[in-house]
């Protein structure tokens, strides 16, 4: 029989369940026994709907309350000396402080997991730290799903994989050594599972889709050997996505593991030598031919077509079926969703609907394609009426992005002509005060836009009420003595959403969750067909704003590569294509807001980073396109217009040339979190423009004091020049709550001031 398998499982719930118990127990309105208990229920939940799916081989261990790096972390030991764990097992408070920070203790980094949205906390490596097994998670939620009569096959993040991910903390760490310290635990690990009579476990080594330095291609055999004698009677499923195996083909399919899944959505042209590197290896072979990062039906027929490739030459027994990564990137169920047109919805697999085509061509390959008939019958209807849907294609849209010329890629003058213009035009002092958007997102807003959303309150009263949050946020800005002011954005449900909604050839789910991190989830919007602007979306609250105060204010829009990362995106056209659609229709806001008065305008472009592809090779096309994009959404502008961009948690040092080449004229990254160092690309580039590095990191609850910000703002005047620093938080404060924002920001302006003392001026020099 060719089996159906899944990698993992989304973990929020169809209703956010875990997010809203997660966040009732940070704020003390829960209690431990009630979180648990809500996890529990979820993991009950989805190993049941994945059973009654026909899935044969059902993931445990890949439910996480806020990462399942972070359970790495917690389960080997690995925990940085500041979290004062002296316990035999990693509790609660402990773990969520190494995600969260405490009162004590700064927050271990996060950023993206490889090129997708979902965002990971990073494991650090200190001299002398002691890995040894902290908690016994894996185990109890194996037993759990036994005690429901649901045999699962546990989920491991790959011991590579993990040290490739995690930050050396001292100058003499190796990791082969630590490798060395680190597989023991492992070994532990596996023969527990191998004590509870597991027949199979999975293990996650993604980082073999990545270009491996010469010592960690020397690792993998060596560790996987150890793996493998820790618990001989344990078959090693090793999973491997989002992208092509390329050159360590060769060496993954050598390892001792009875398995290896590949990603045959992202590369597809790998599966042929997969299929002759499994026969010459006599490994089993496990497909992921269900895209487990995107929304639509499945091609069944072309599907089934790949999978009756490889049963003809390995046999139905060698071959598995399974989606190309874990399904943690998709929301749950499209049955969930009843407001969306039915065309569109018709076209849609999420979660759900994906363990059921993994099912079908589970079926169709191991009795035939008459046992899947009707499934394959439907399958081609869909391909056929999105291929020929008017709802899709615009020629109007498609003939203006080919008429986009590279006249209209490039401001007026260059940087430094712009800048002298810009200090005579707004006068600001050294160090400039801002922040990166939004404001907090209160109860109360929040139930406005329920209502008016609900038909329960008009537009002309939720306008008021909008207007009223608004001039709040000015006001208090204001007060507190920022130089350049923000609305707050209390009309914006989300940064991608509320513009995906003012624009054709987007679609919205109700209940399309997607885990971010921790309890953050995001919405992510369906774009299905061309792009284009129905009218202006930000003009109207960012003019008003402006009318409150003789202050700058700033307008704040999403930008267009960021739009594109963060939705789902059609798959019957370029992805750059689609961008480009994107950017113009930005480009028409940024020339709105330009007229209405507002003379600086943000544009966001914190995923930028996060589509750099796996590998360096298909680099230079993607950050091509990226950089036009951008540029195409902003050079319209005049000289005295001032551009910002903000980007999120990113390595920066293999694409300064690219960020350079966007052209912004102030940068603003998060850097609280790694102490400056994200800053050190900007500093070996020598980039030449204004960068604010942020000095409040609003991913914790942690506010910190003026002290605190000010040895950041140190670090940052160590290295960048005076007039090139502006100050800001990290990120925008939609998620953090009044008081701490009030402090926080209070404590940044201090720290803009003093600063300006100790130089002795407030004038930045021309």
């Amino acid at each position: 029989m060719t089996r159906a398998i899944n990698l993992g499982f989304p973990r929020v719930g169809v209703k956010r369940e875990l997010k809203f118990a997660l966040e009732n127990y940070w704020k003390g309105a829960g209690t431990r026994d009630a979180l648990l208990a809500t996890a529990r229920e979820l993991r009950l939940r989805h190993w049941r709907v994945q059973a009654a799916a026909g899935i044969h081989s059902i993931p445990s261990n890949d439910f996480a309350l806020y990462d399942q790096m972070l359970d790495m972390s917690c389960l080997l030991g690995a925990v940085p000396a500041r979290f004062g764990w002296q316990s035999d097992s990693v509790d609660l408070y402990t773990q969520f402080a190494m995600a969260r920070g405490s009162k004590v203790a700064a927050a271990m980094e996060m950023t993206k997991w490889f090129d997708t949205n979902y965002h990971y906390i990073v494991p650090e490596f200190e001299d002398g730290m002691r890995f040894r097994l902290g908690t016994n998670k894996p185990f109890d939620e194996l037993a759990e799903a036994r005690a429901a009569g649901i045999e699962t096959v546990p989920v491991l993040i790959g011991p590579v994989t993990f040290l490739l991910l995690g930050k050396a903390k001292y100058p003499a760490f190796s990791l082969t050594e630590t490798a060395l310290k680190l597989l023991p635990v492992y070994g532990e690990i596996l023969r527990q599972f191998a004590q509870m009579r597991v027949s199979a476990v999975q293990i996650d080594e993604p980082c073999l889709v990545t270009n491996l330095s010469d010592e960690a291609r020397a690792l993998y055999p060596q560790a996987f050997r150890a793996l493998a004698q820790a618990a001989p009677s344990l078959a090693i499923n090793l999973a491997t996505y989002f992208g092509d195996l390329g050159a360590n083909r060769e060496l993954t399919f050598a390892l001792p593991v009875n398995t290896v899944h590949v990603d045959l959505v992202r590369a597809p042209d790998q599966l042929e030598a997969c299929i002759d590197a499994a026969l010459s290896n006599n490994k089993r072979l496990s497909m992921g031919v269900i895209d487990g990062r995107n929304v639509w039906r499945n091609d069944l027929g072309r599907s089934l077509s790949a999978v009756e490739r490889a049963t003809a030459l390995l046999g139905q027994d060698r071959v598995s079926v399974g989606a190309s990564c874990s399904l943690l990137h998709t929301p749950f169920d499209v049955e969930e969703e009843h407001s969306m047109g039915g065309e569109i919805r018709g076209w849609l697999a999420f979660a759900r609907q994906k363990l059921e085509e993994i099912a079908a061509v589970s079926r169709g390959a191991t009795r035939g394609r008459l046992s899947i008939v009707d499934a394959l019958r439907v399958s081609d209807g869909i391909k056929a009426a999105r291929r020929g849907s008017r709802a899709i294609h615009n020629p109007q849209v498609k003939q203006r992005a080919a008429l986009v010329t590279p006249a209209m890629l490039s401001r007026t003058s260059g940087f430094v002509a712009r800048r002298a213009q810009q200090v005579r035009e707004f006068k600001l002092p050294l160090f400039p005060t801002t922040t990166i958007g939004s404001f907090p997102q209160t109860s109360e807003i929040r139930a406005a836009r329920a209502a008016h959303k609900a038909g329960r309150l008009d537009s002309a009263a939720y306008e008021t009420a909008m207007r009223r949050e608004i001039e709040s946020v000015v006001r208090f800005q204001e007060r507190i003595d920022l130089d350049v002011l923000v609305h707050g954005e209390a009309e914006r449900n989300d940064m991608v959403e509320y513009f995906g909604e003012q624009l054709d050839g987007f679609v919205f789910s109700e209940n399309g969750w997607v885990q971010s991190y921790g309890s953050r989830c995001v919405k992510p919007p369906i774009i299905y067909g061309d792009v284009a602007r129905r009218h202006p979306m930000t003009v109207k609250w960012s003019q008003f704003a402006q009318s409150l105060t003789a202050r700058i204010m700033k307008g704040m829009l999403t930008g267009p590569v960021t739009i594109l990362q963060w939705s789902f995106v059609r798959d019957d056209q370029p992805r750059s294509e689609t961008c480009r659609q994107i950017a113009l229709a930005i480009r028409d806001e940024v020339l709105d807001l330009e007229a209405a008065g507002i003379r600086i305008i943000q544009i966001d472009e914190p995923a930028i980073r996060e589509g750099l592809p796996l590998r360096p090779a298909d680099w230079p096309a993607y950050l091509r396109w990226a950089v036009d994009a951008f540029r195409l959404s902003a050079a319209g502008v005049r000289d005295t217009t001032q551009i910002h961009t903000h980007m999120c948690y990113s390595e920066f040092n293999d694409i300064m040339q690219a960020v350079a080449d966007m052209d912004a004229d102030v940068i603003s990254i998060e850097t609280s979190r790694s102490h400056m160092e994200l800053l050190d690309a900007f500093v070996s580039f020598r980039y030449p423009n204004e960068i604010g590095p942020g000095v409040y990191d609003i991913h914790s609850p942690r506010v910190p004091s003026a002290s605190d910000m000010g040895a950041l703002l140190d670090k940052a005047r160590e290295v960048l020049k005076p007039d090139q620093i502006w100050i800001n938080p990290d990120c925008g404060l939609k998620t953090r709550g009044w008081p701490e924002v009030e402090l926080a920001l209070t404590n940044m302006v201090a720290v803009a001031k003093e600063a300006r003392k100790d130089l002795g001026s407030d004038a930045p020099a021309l």
